[in-house]
């Protein structure tokens, strides 16, 4: 067979496995087997154990720390306070979003929960008995747990705060306040929703849930004070930046700390934040000269790690009668809880929301967000989502459910009068993003013909018809929903965390036998980088993937990267792998021109090698041409095969989908049954169809759960009534449905390979989806809007209040 006829050249593309090849994930051959390594597989020799004193209380003063009895305890070493900090000034820490944290309790607690002591044992059990042991007094204060009456309260929270004094973000116009965000035309758009034809008004809660990764937050901390020399385990999804953190907090040079993170289980934006378990690990170790790690148990994590959501979204959309959308308005009020600590970029305190506008050409918008205090823990991570897209995603896909009810027109096709044209890219939002590209009205028709929807609604009336004769009790719901998500943070220009550019990198040591070790700056935490990563590498430098090791989240050996969270692996560290990628393959050529005694420009790159041109069969292997480059003297070329990328990305991207769920919904006992979900996905193109499968069944689990009953709920005295796995729900193969899934493929016209990003697209376009079947089964008899999450006793009260129960 002729070495470059198609045929030879589609054996060699599948030997090498790269982009489109549904490769199997290397890393479960380990993780199937029990190889994993995580925190608390890691013991080190005189390794010590932290556990934390928490509060109570969800807001009170602390009157006296007594931890004599703890002390006594055999096996406790020391018990720390936040009067041991204090002389460290370490009492405090910065937030990612620009705020300040107690480590520990710094004179009163603020959510239940709170840290106030860490006491070191040297046994992990020891530790728990002596939290026990520590004797705190408290004098409770008011709780606040609403952020409307937060922002009306004489009750300060935040008393370490001058209440006249600006936030990060500007002026603060109350003592519970954070800052006020607005984007967009204020008075162009309310000037076009005063002059509407229709206008639709709601108020829309996206309720405070968690992401509860299987393995909870930990770090080790080991001192080396002979060599000055710092190194730190932990469950980071940024280790670079936890990295700098530590150097700012310490006071220890950045380059003598060694951050690792090893394997994790899931982040979902949980582990972005750097935590005070963090913290007093590092403190410990320096204090005691010993190895100390620190695990949190499942009610911790629960009741005092990063929350997500807790957005109230007043929502006001105007359109012609005609159902062409004329404005947007948005007012948010953000429950941050006790500490502004979103790891949101330093420009955006809200995230992107802005990104609000949609799948829709909104003529004008404008969106303001209002960050509150309360007595609640903080956080507001983008629990798989980018930056509080999610929320942006369900606010407008609520909107347009109820501009539908106003209108009285089918929401299928009120969306499809107002998609954004496939010959408007790159699009210009009313608030200022440009969307990349895309063709959302193929998408849209695709599903609603795989789902046969004109069918649905025939059957959704005819049990509509049932019902009210007395035939059955269950109505049928149809959730639609298509989401524009904005993934790939980001360009340097607009993102950052704590003034670091949200660039990312990729280094690349091709060996002289042809194989390749590449180092990236983020992390995986499932995602299936070492598949992916070296999937793209192989269709870029031709050698297999099988072939290419890759290695993440230790910052002795990674290149700076800014981590792994908000769908930003593929756009920018994917985009970093390719660009390293091509410097590699021009060093090659240059080599490949010398071997074959021809100008560089005679040559041809062929999958897997440099060919002449007009002469196929003269060539060099990628193989061949990295066994040269370290043994032979070439002119002008130094030895070796080695690359490393910075990308800074030019713009985000811009991956979308249609989402349909079919549900049917039992009004006697709000019991719910998924018949289909139908998930069509467009994330430019497509690395591992296996991979973008399993992370669209994952995030739409996800969904289902945060749509249909996950919950971080609080009592009037800020006791957390969710803090254990039988009262927030994961859901179980018992509770996941069967998904269906489709793509289809738009691009990006500025990433190297036109990759967008998949993981956190399901979350983003399944919670409306889930949501929208809820309410579009009681459309018929009434009902607006009800707030998420929908359980089974939210759905029967629904019911209820609607008559149907009569």
């Amino acid at each position: 067979m002729n070495d470059m006829t198609p045929e030879d050249r589609e054996e060699r593309r599948g030997k090498l496995k790269g982009l489109g090849h549904a490769r199997r994930r290397v890393e479960d051959a380990r993780f199937t087997q029990g190889k994993g390594n995580y925190i608390d597989d890691i013991n080190l020799p005189g390794m010590l154990f932290g556990d934390f004193v928490r509060s109570p209380h969800a807001h009170a003063r602390i009157t006296s720390i007594d931890a004599s009895a703890a002390l006594a305890l055999p096996g406790v070493v020391a018990v720390l306070t936040a009067d041991d900090l204090r002389p460290l000034d370490l009492h405090w820490m910065p937030t990612l979003a620009g705020d300040k944290q107690m480590v520990l309790a710094d004179g009163k607690v603020l959510f239940q929960g709170q840290e106030v002591a860490f006491v070191v044992a040297r046994d992990r059990y020891v530790a728990a008995d002596a939290v026990d042991l520590v004797e705190v007094e408290y004098e409770e204060l008011p709780v606040i747990t609403d952020p409307f009456e937060s922002l009306q309260s004489d009750v300060v929270l935040r008393e370490d705060l001058d209440p006249e004094a600006p936030g990060s973000h500007g002026p603060r116009r109350h003592h519970n306040h954070i800052f006020l965000w607005e984007e967009g035309d204020k008075a162009a758009t309310e000037q076009a929703i005063e002059s509407s034809e229709v206008v639709a008004e709601e108020m829309i809660y996206y309720h405070r849930t968690h992401p509860c990764p299987l393995e909870t937050c930990g770090s080790i901390a080991s001192m080396d004070k002979v060599n000055g020399k710092l190194t730190l385990w932990g469950t980071f999804q940024a280790p670079h930046v936890v990295r700098t953190v530590a150097s700012i907090l310490s006071g220890i040079e950045e380059h003598n700390i060694r951050v690792i993170s090893p394997d994790i289980g899931g982040g979902f934006g949980n582990k972005v934040g750097v935590y005070p378990g963090y913290v007093c690990s590092i403190v410990a170790s320096i204090v005691t000269g010993s190895p100390v790690k620190w695990v949190e148990d499942r009610m911790d994590n629960l009741m005092a790690t990063a929350f997500a959501r807790d957005y109230w979204m007043k929502g006001r959309i105007s359109a012609t009668r005609e159902g062409r959308i004329t404005g947007l308005h948005c007012h948010v009020t953000a429950d941050h809880g006790a500490f502004d600590a979103c790891a949101d970029p330093t420009k955006f305190p809200a995230g992107f929301f802005h990104i609000c506008t949609g799948s829709y050409d909104i003529p004008v918008a404008y969106v303001a967000v209002d960050g509150a205090y309360t007595n609640k823990a903080p956080g507001g991570v983008a629990y798989r989502c980018s930056f509080r897209v999610t929320e942006a995603a369900y606010m407008i896909e609520r909107m347009i459910e109820v501009l539908a009810i106003e209108l009285g027109m089918d929401a299928a096709e009120l969306r499809a009068k107002n998609f954004i044209r496939k010959d408007q890219f790159p699009y210009q939002s009313a608030l200022g993003w440009e969307y990349d590209s895309g063709d959302y009205h193929t998408a849209w028709e695709m599903a609603l013909k795989a789902v046969d929807y004109q069918g649905l609604r025939r059957e959704q009336a005819a049990r509509v018809e049932a019902f009210r004769r007395g035939e059955t009790r269950k109505l049928l719901g149809i959730g639609l929903t298509h989401f524009t998500e904005i993934v790939g943070a980001g360009p340097v220009k607009n993102c950052d965390i704590l003034g670091m550019g949200m660039f990312d990198s990729c280094e690349i040591r091709i060996h002289p036998t042809g194989s390749a070790i590449v180092r990236l700056g983020t992390i995986s935490q499932g995602q299936g980088h070492a598949t992916t990563f070296a999937q793209i590498l192989a269709s870029e430098i031709g050698i297999p993937s099988d072939s290419i090791t890759v290695e993440e989240g230790d910052t002795d050996t990674a290149p700076y990267g800014l981590g792994t969270y908000g769908s930003r692996s593929t756009p920018v560290a994917g985009a970093a792998a390719a660009m390293a990628g091509r410097k590699i393959r021009a060093k090659a050529q240059m080599i490949a021109a010398y071997l074959l005694e021809v100008h560089e420009d005679d040559l041809e790159w062929d999958v897997d090698r440099f060919a002449v041109k007009g002469a196929p069969e003269r060539f060099k292997t990628m193989a061949e041409i990295a066994f040269a480059s370290y043994n032979q003297a070439i002119p002008g070329v130094e030895p070796g095969l080695e690359a490393v990328s910075y990308y800074d990305p030019p713009n985000m991207t811009y991956p979308f989908g249609a989402y349909i769920c079919v549900m049917e919904i039992d009004v006697d006992t709000g019991e719910h049954e998924i018949r289909q979900f139908y998930a069509l996905d467009d994330c430019g193109t497509r690395i591992n169809p296996m991979v973008i499968e399993g992370q669209v069944h994952g995030g739409l689990t996800e969904a289902l759960a945060i749509a249909m009953g996950q919950e971080i709920a609080y009592d009037d005295l800020g006791n957390i009534k969710t803090a254990t796995l039988m009262d927030f729900f994961m859901p179980t193969s018992w509770e996941t449905p069967t998904y269906t899934t489709a793509f289809t493929e738009t691009p990006s016209p500025h990433h190297p390979i036109g990759a967008k990003g998949v993981g956190e697209s399901p979350n983003v376009g399944g919670v409306p989806a889930f949501s929208n079947a809820v309410h579009d089964a009681f459309r018929a008899f009434g009902l607006r809007h009800s707030h998420m999450p929908h359980d089974h006793w939210r759905i029967w009260k629904v019911a209820h209040e609607l008559g149907l129960h009569g």
